[in-house]
């Protein structure tokens, strides 16, 4: 021990004085040995199997990591994360008590339909007309939607609960309600649905995922609150894929009514494929990295995920507390503004920090004419060869025949890619004690990309680069703002770069749907707007779903 402690000493020295330095040569290869002593160090006891998956996510991590350490960064840039050490009693202290939405266009005059399938296709502003002048009840019209939900559900696996005695409730004071002459406005007496990460009391709330499927949470999550101040009707808890990724959860596999024989993609899985096959009018989902404009896209309907935080997450299962955003899933861009109007009237919550940062409650700015907004196109993207290139191009010419200025538009020069790992971090954060108990073996998915060896890679993640990460996207954010200068909204392919940018600077987007491929299957295009702008971007989008019919086309149900 004596003569093994003065060279211990000399390593110390050598260390402390900077012996510990990046090699010039390419790095090892990681290997399962490697990562078992490693694990060591964090308490963790992963088989070598689950070692040997998680490897090769970590090799792509470390490529992260060099793209990162080339950025520069100096001092004064700060981690794009928030925090408010506010407790909950101060910061409800500070709330407001909301205010007025603006105004909606004029519905023009609306009739029942000679078939009454047909009402499965019908706006959420015609439904409205028809409850609002008594032409038809919210109970009648919920008893519709349940049917229907309950007849197509065994080919589309969209539903985890039926909210049955709670809709027929909703629906009856609905009625006792509109008749009294106590109209709550546009949503008053329609049935919607929620994808089951958000709560409801007296109902499971399962995630989607088998660890979680008896699980009840004592209380209404935000959203659930406020649809149901507005007179909302909750009729079902959708699918998701399972802790919101994907479409396969543990009941299988979520489908488009466009083709069963396809998944309606994620996560929020079975809001779009509910609306979509004419189920629900609209229904609530969430989005991370995609999970709004994806099943939009696959289901051929209109999504849109609103700015960071203007919708609260409360009572919402956590994915990436940075990153996760709530927002309708409907028929159309007057749908999701109405159901906007009434998620954000309320105005900030406490519950969820991120609201406290908006500037504004959101109005309606339909009134606003298109031809004076400043719209972009990334000229780049539109000019590549993709598969639904000509369904796009002949939406940009449609916006130019309504006046629409069209003006090239290059994103920001750092590459969003390289901090995907921010959205890993966090949810191997938010799902710890799920990883370390090994009850992620009860998952569905068990390869390499699905989320138990994900979580796992993700403990490997140095708090260190994490925060780099941060850092970068806060440069990110200054140059998106910097690159939209000026500019109302800017258009984009759907599955472009900008994707993954937009969910991590927080700014809103839309699918609007644009066509169809060959096979039959719908497209979208997508619109992107100014941080808390949701108003300009919803009036470019019903201008252009005015001026077309593709969000009135949907599925050949058998």
């Amino acid at each position: 021990m004596k003569k093994l402690l003065p060279a211990l000493l000399l390593g110390a020295a050598c260390f402390a004085a900077g012996a510990f330095v990046a090699r010039p040569t390419a790095p090892d290869e990681i290997t399962v040995p490697m990562l078992r002593t490693a694990q060591q160090l964090f308490g963790l006891n992963f088989s070598d199997a689950q070692l040997d998956s998680t490897r090769r996510n970590l090799s792509g991590y470390r490529d992260s990591y060099e793209a990162l350490r080339k950025v520069a960064l100096p001092n004064s840039v700060a981690p794009a994360v928030g925090f408010d050490p506010r407790p909950l009693r101060l910061r409800q202290a500070q709330l407001s008590d909301g205010g007025s939405a603006g105004r909606l266009p004029e519905p023009g005059k609306v009739k029942l339909p000679a078939n009454r399938d047909d009402l499965a296709f019908y706006t959420v502003r015609q439904l409205g007309e028809l409850l609002r002048f008594k032409l038809i009840t919210s109970e009648d019209l919920t008893r519709f939607c349940l049917t229907r939900l309950k007849k197509y559900d065994p080919q589309l696996h969209c539903v985890i609960t039926l909210t049955e005695d709670l809709a027929y409730q909703q629906a009856r004071q609905a009625d006792a309600e509109i008749q009294a002459g106590k109209y709550r406005g546009p949503l008053h007496g329609i049935p919607f649905g929620v994808k089951d990460l958000f709560s409801a009391k007296g109902y499971k709330t399962t995630w989607g995922s088998g660890p979680f499927k008896e699980q009840i949470l004592d209380e209404d999550a935000a959203v659930v609150e406020r649809l149901r101040a507005a007179g909302a009707v909750l009729c079902a808890k959708l699918t998701l894929g399972e802790l919101a990724q994907g479409d396969v959860w543990f009941g299988g596999k979520t489908r488009t009514p466009w083709d069963v024989a396809k998944g309606s993609s994620g996560s929020s899985a079975g809001s779009a494929s509910a609306v979509a096959a004419g189920l629900l009018p609209f229904a609530i989902g969430t989005e991370t990295l995609g999970s709004i404009i994806s099943p939009s896209t696959a289901c051929g309907i209109t999504g849109l995920r609103p700015t960071y935080g203007r919708v609260s997450r409360a009572g919402a299962m956590a994915l990436s507390w940075t990153m996760d955003k709530a927002g309708p899933l409907a028929r159309s861009a007057e749908d999701c503004a109405i159901v906007l109007a009434a998620l954000t009237a309320a105005g900030p919550d406490a519950r969820d920090p991120a609201t406290m940062l908006a500037p504004n409650r959101f109005e309606y700015a339909f009134g606003t004419s298109v031809k004076k907004l400043r719209v972009g196109y990334i000229k780049k993207a539109f000019d590549q060869d993709y598969p639904t290139k000509a369904n796009d191009l002949a939406t940009l010419e449609v916006l130019r025949k309504l006046g629409v200025e069209l003006v090239p538009l290059e994103l920001p020069a750092l590459s969003p890619g390289m901090l995907r790992f921010i959205l890993t971090a966090e949810g191997a954060a938010a799902f710890d004690d799920l990883t370390r108990s090994g009850r992620d073996g009860q998952m569905v998915l068990q390869n390499r990309s699905a989320w138990p060896n994900t979580f796992r890679s993700s403990r490997f993640i140095p708090a260190v680069e994490y925060l780099q990460a941060q850092r970068v996207r806060s440069l990110l954010i200054e140059q998106m703002d910097a690159q939209l200068k000026g500019f109302d909204c800017y258009i984009a392919p759907t599955f472009s770069a900008s994707l993954v940018l937009t969910n991590l600077t927080g700014h809103p987007a839309m699918a609007l749907p644009n066509g169809l491929t060959a096979a039959g299957l719908p497209t979208t295009i997508t619109f992107m707007g100014q941080l808390y702008e949701e108003g300009k971007l919803l009036a470019l989008a019903k201008a252009y779903q005015d001026a077309t019919s593709f969000d009135e086309k949907h599925p050949p149900l058998q």
